[in-house]
């Protein structure tokens, strides 16, 4: 090959050991990394050909080899991907991180029957204590790496912050643990992973702490910080990121409200009514379904409507941003969905042995994501340079008839609700065994016409014709 042929400086320069003799192994190691490195060049050249496409910098991946743990620098490209997936696999950390904590489990004799079924199955009984050791220690690196790395790059205008209980054993006892994670979006529009960290409770201390450390590596220009309405939580971020907006996350607003009625039926109702707020279009329509919402809750729950109207402010703090923010600023699902991958996991070892492991577990999710978002932009570079564009025109512009407009978003959020009945009628019809006359049927008109759609029967289900 030409590389080899063609030596670098490095190549020249022998590994030796002290005695002067030539360490072939590291020889080798070095050789072989400068081979891979330059092919996954030369494929990434060839996809930019043309000039459809661009080289973006590289992200480094460790692989470990017979010959030593080589370094390979994979290029990024600005549109679309790149990955060598004939040199190395995707994202091995969890799997990993989930054998260390399993064996950890073993030693400390904490397992359970389904975890040794498990450890069975992912082979951990075949594992000595120095594989193990060697296992965490790499991936604790990682996560070192992950969560000290500077962050004064490029300011991060949009943090996610969320919190995911697990449970741990703690000074001799197992306790809900929660495991805090924050995820910003910066400049460029990529997200990144700000911090992962275990605390004993989702407090005001606790989040002060961990926000101040992400703090301190240089995280800087935040506008917007999307979360729940933990007060603890809330408080710290006033202190930390002051002058920065807090959007209280739509998903978990409804959930709240929710929560404030009594029956299912009402709960229902109530989740309808509010769900439908922020799907308007503009500032000034979403602030009046806001308003309508409230009227409508007003009448059947009041200790909901209560908690919807102190919460406006923010609520709909996201309409300050631009518009083709908004969807994914207004919820906190790019948390969630991550929350969900790290219970994924955890399911698996039911009761984590130590802080450590569980610190282990969730770092190394993150670190699976924090690549996985390198892949793509959150949002594109059009679009975060709406951001700062002072001239764009955001929130409501210019007069309001706010009367009108809120007899019309009465009229949505009704109809709505209409039609959410009308499908749940549907589907009971479809589950719910009656016995069949024309004559009842014939009394609903709706129901009449939706009976040619199904067979009659004397007595049984009616169910679809497939």
């Amino acid at each position: 090959m030409e590389i080899l042929s063609d030596p670098t400086p490095d190549m020249l320069a022998m590994p030796r050991f002290d005695d002067g003799a030539i360490d072939m192994q590291e020889l080798l190691r070095r050789l072989a990394e400068q081979v891979v490195n330059a092919v996954m060049d030369a494929e990434a050249d060839q996809l930019c050909g043309g000039g459809g496409n661009s080289r973006n910098g590289y992200r480094e991946r460790s692989l470990a080899t017979c010959v030593g743990t080589l370094t390979l620098r994979i290029p990024k490209l600005r549109s679309g991907s790149f990955f060598p997936e004939d040199v190395l696999e995707r994202y091995q950390r969890v799997d990993r991180a989930l054998v260390a904590a399993v064996a950890e489990m073993y030693a400390t004799g904490t397992s359970t029957r389904k975890v040794q079924r498990v450890a069975e199955k992912m082979g951990v009984s075949r594992l000595s204590k120095d594989q193990v050791s060697a296992i965490a220690s790499s991936l604790d690196a990682d996560i070192e790496d992950l969560c000290a790395r500077p962050l004064g790059g490029s300011p991060v205008p949009y943090v996610w912050l969320d919190a995911t209980y697990v449970k741990c054993r703690r000074e001799g006892r197992v306790a809900s643990t929660a495991v805090v994670t924050a995820i910003g979006c910066d400049a460029g529009g990529w997200r990144r992973v700000l911090g992962v960290d275990v605390v004993d409770t989702e407090s005001y201390d606790s989040w002060l702490a961990f926000l101040r450390a992400i703090r301190s590596r240089g995280a800087a220009g935040v506008r917007l910080v999307v979360s729940d309405a933990h007060p603890g939580l809330v408080r710290a971020l006033g202190e930390v990121f002051q002058g920065a907006a807090w959007q209280r996350c739509a998903v978990h607003l409804m959930r709240d409200c929710m929560r404030e009625a009594g029956s299912w039926q009402l709960r229902r109702r109530v989740g309808r009514i509010v769900s439908q707020v922020f799907r308007g279009r503009d500032a000034a329509t979403v602030t009046a379904m806001y308003h309508a919402a409230c009227d409508m809750l007003e009448g059947c729950c009041p200790r909901a409507a209560a908690v919807l109207e102190e919460a406006e402010p923010d609520a709909l703090a996201y309409l300050d941003f631009p518009p083709t923010h908004w969807k994914r600023l207004r919820t906190n699902n790019v948390q969630e969905r991550t929350n969900r991958e790290i219970k994924r996991r955890s399911r698996v070892v039911q009761v984590f042995p130590s802080t450590g492991s569980l610190v282990r577990l969730a770092g190394a999710v993150m670190c699976e994501q924090d690549e996985i978002w390198q892949e793509s932009r959150y949002f594109s570079e059009v679009r975060m340079n709406e951001l700062y564009d002072d001239g764009r025109t955001r929130g409501i512009d210019g007069p309001v008839d706010w009367a009108r407009l809120e007899a019309e978003a009465r009229k949505m959020l009704e109809s709505g609700l209409e039609l959410a009945d009308r499908i749940e009628a549907v589907q009971d019809i479809n589950r719910i065994p009656v016995f069949w006359t024309p004559g009842r049927l014939a009394s609903d008109r709706a129901l009449h016409q939706l009976s040619r759609h199904y067979p009659i029967l004397s007595l049984g289900f009616l169910s679809m014709k497939s």
